[in-house]
């Protein structure tokens, strides 16, 4: 069984995170999602919308995750790796080349972003909406 690991907040949950989720579902046969918790999110001076458990239970949820773990911090990375026999270790392309220090471990694939929607997105256009 060939394990894919990878991580986000997955707050606002939209198009753009099903489409990551999906194709990186189809490079395994399983799929664990490395997902921020609140105390992390604090950390990167960021505020879900959802809490941790919500956003844990939507993504456990959709039918391409097979597990969701706790992200609680930049350096579990290669810990996550290890423990879950993970063989593929995938991110968005605007994180390319930040995770290059996996490859001792497992292979690395950047895969591109769904063009024109992004979580940074939605809220902007909704504060416009609620603001204009």
């Amino acid at each position: 069984m060939k394990k894919v690991l990878t991580y986000g907040t997955f707050d606002l949950l939209h198009f753009g995170h099903i489409n990551l989720l999906k194709r990186a579902k189809a490079l395994g046969d399983y799929l664990v999602v490395g997902l921020s918790t609140d105390e992390f999110n604090k950390s990167k001076n960021k505020q879900a919308y959802h809490s941790f458990e919500n956003r844990k239970m939507i993504l456990e949820s959709i039918r391409f995750v097979d597990e969701a773990i706790p992200e609680r911090s930049w350096n579990q990375k290669i810990e996550d790796v290890m423990k879950h026999n993970i063989d593929i270790f995938v991110m968005g392309d605007d994180w390319e080349g930040h995770f290059d220090f996996l490859t001792d471990h497992c292979e690395v694939i950047y895969l591109p972003r769904t063009i024109g929607i992004s979580t940074s997105k939605i809220k902007k256009d909704l504060n416009v909406v609620n603001n204009g």
